[in-house]
């Protein structure tokens, strides 16, 4: 019997010789599991998945008052639960350690090995790895959406259809801002009106346009646009189609014909339009013309529409231009 115990005894201390020395061999020590640091880490986690939820879901609904500051805050708090977490696995779950000299740059085999073999044996003081990867796959997902989502108000891609959308028929009078409508008697050259569709919304993209008078001898209007401006009143668009901004300068020559000839001017980044020509670009960064409205006058001396815009109102995004 005292013989069984004696080789027990021995197997016993063979078995732990040999895993000390295989603790010996490790290149990281192995690292107690810290089940309450692993739990604070998908804590931060979800919070920063949930923050970066909230920035889509703040972006989306764009009737929430202070909305800027509201985007701010979500993504700033999921940006600083992201870095809490970070830091919380480097501090409490990964192992330390001790070096007394930097590491060699990886040139040889060996050395490259034992880099992997660090990296390898990190992950034992992780208890829920699993979780913790999707806790991390969902954070890194959520966060690449609200970075993502500002993307959407560059315009549609495909569906373009409702930028064709007007307001703008045939015979629909044109009103002032004050809600009377515009007699062709009352365009003076060298001046600068601002018109919209009767009863209907005003804050449609395609409903404001701007009217001006130019002598008739001057216009140079494409093809198949005869009889659009009738004793030299034309109408135009008053979004621009830069980047959507108002059509709000007329330059009108006083001294002719030193200065330059009348044209459209957009404030903002001072995209020039020629609206003797059909809108087309003179200067700046204007991708096309200013689509023309077509005018008519009635029998009472009105102005109205005699159809839809040249072509489609608003910024050129890619889809606009490609259609």
């Amino acid at each position: 019997m005292s013989r069984v115990r004696a080789l027990f005894a021995a197997l016993l201390f063979l078995l732990g010789l040999r895993r000390a020395v295989a603790e010996r061999r490790r290149v990281v020590p192995r690292g107690r599991p810290s089940p309450r640091a692993e739990a604070v880490v998908l804590a931060l986690l979800g919070l920063a998945t949930l923050c970066s939820a909230g920035f889509v879901a703040v972006y989306a609904l764009d009737r929430i008052p202070r909305q800027t500051q509201f985007l701010g805050l979500t993504l700033g708090l999921a940006l600083a639960f992201l870095a809490a977490a970070c830091v919380v696995v480097a501090r409490r779950v990964l192992p330390d350690e001790e070096v007394a000299h930097d590491y060699p740059p990886p040139a040889h085999e060996r050395e490259r090995e034992e880099v992997v073999r660090i990296v390898e044996e990190s992950k034992d003081a992780f208890t829920r790895r699993r979780l913790l990867g999707l806790a991390a796959g969902g954070a890194g997902a959520a966060l690449g959406a609200a970075l993502i989502t500002p993307v959407v108000s560059l315009g549609p891609f495909l569906d373009t259809d409702r930028l064709r959308a007007s307001p703008w028929s045939r015979g629909r009078r044109l009103v002032g801002e004050d809600g009377r409508p515009l007699r062709a008697g009352d365009i003076g050259f060298k001046e600068f009106y601002t018109a919209y569709p009767e009863g209907a919304d005003r804050e449609q993209v395609a409903a404001p346009v701007v009217v001006v008078r130019l002598p008739p001898s001057a216009l140079r209007l494409p093809d198949g646009r005869t009889g659009w401006a009738p004793h030299g009143i034309l109408a135009y668009s008053k979004v621009c189609t830069h980047a959507g901004c108002a059509i709000a300068l007329y330059r009108a020559p006083l001294y002719e014909p030193r200065e330059p000839k009348p044209a459209l001017v957009c404030p903002c980044h001072y995209s020039t339009f020629d609206p003797a020509a059909g809108g087309t670009v003179l200067f700046g960064p204007a991708g096309r013309p200013l689509p023309q409205l077509p005018l008519l006058i009635d029998g009472a001396g009105h102005l109205r529409a005699a159809g839809g815009f040249s072509g489609p109102v608003g910024p050129s995004w890619w889809g606009v231009r490609m259609k």
